[in-house]
């Protein structure tokens, strides 16, 4: 069992909660993830680790509110424990070899990911701007977190509501117009955001590295579930990953697995309504 020692409500959709888990928090780097089950009926979920705090034996996970099993976690509070929790899972994220100037690109709750990755490359000594794109002002998540671990943090809404209007990609085309020059980007997100930020880091060959959560039962590589094709090739998420260069990843095949299930997961979550309501 592990205890949930803090939770708050970072918007109305996504939840930031930190929990005890001292083996996992001594060993866990930047990039990797766990997988929890709920209760003894639950699913196996994978979240990655925004954040650890190895003297205090915990690690912070920031999930969105979107399926049974989280909207299950949702409910949980401060004192009440997880079932399991298992990891380090995956790889750590690598520094890319010789960059010095670096841009992190996170959108929605892909910021969580981002947010480790940021502080990684600041701590390191790399020069590093943050682009963070929303919807809109009501659900920008980990502002100040970002501000304290880059050089420069380019807030985006979709509407205009706070920051620069439009897409990430914009923010990211208007860097690279008035002459800023990156060494490497890393981009983390929906999937067509991800796909969209290595259309265009292609165009200018920039190497770019993306993290893929892809459908994932076991995290070992046993159940194939998380296949991706990088370079032509099938390679394992869970134990390859979950970084890849994304100039090689089939973005389109990604899309059609992840919507395999998306009908289910609605009858999921239906059912998960009914039951917090009786």
């Amino acid at each position: 069992m592990f205890q949930i020692v803090k939770k708050k409500i970072l918007n109305p959709s996504v939840t930031w909660m930190e929990v005890l888990a001292p083996h996992i928090a001594r060993k866990v780097r930047a990039g990797q993830f766990i997988i929890f089950r709920v209760d003894e009926h639950g699913e196996r979920v994978p979240l990655t680790v925004a954040d650890s705090n190895p003297d205090a034996g915990t690690i912070t996970l920031i999930f969105q509110i979107v399926g049974r099993s989280t909207m299950k976690l949702n409910v949980l509070q401060e004192g009440d424990s997880i079932l399991d929790l298992v990891g380090p899972l995956g790889l750590p994220t690598k520094l890319p070899e010789a960059a010095k100037k670096i841009c992190v690109i996170g959108g929605g709750v892909g910021c969580a990911i981002a947010y480790p990755q940021a502080k990684l490359f600041h701590k390191s000594g790399l020069d590093v701007d943050v682009i963070a794109g929303f919807r809109s002002r009501e659900i920008v998540i980990l502002e100040e977190e970002f501000r304290q671990n880059c050089s420069a943090l380019i807030l985006c809404t979709d509407d205009g509501s706070y920051g620069k209007k439009g897409f990430v990609t914009d923010a990211l085309q208007d860097q690279i117009n008035a002459g800023i020059s990156y060494d490497a980007v890393i981009a983390i997100g929906p999937v067509l955001m991800m796909k969209s930020v290595c259309e265009l880091t292609k165009k200018y060959q920039i190497p770019t590295i993306v993290s893929l959560d892809p459908i994932m039962v076991d995290g070992t590589g046993m159940c194939g579930g998380c296949r991706v094709t990088v370079g032509g090739k099938i390679r394992y998420a869970c134990v390859e990953g979950p970084d890849f260069d994304g100039h090689q990843v089939d973005f389109d095949e990604l899309i059609r697995r992840n919507g395999v299930f998306r009908e289910r997961e609605k009858e999921c979550r239906m059912m998960q309504l009914a039951d917090n309501k009786s």
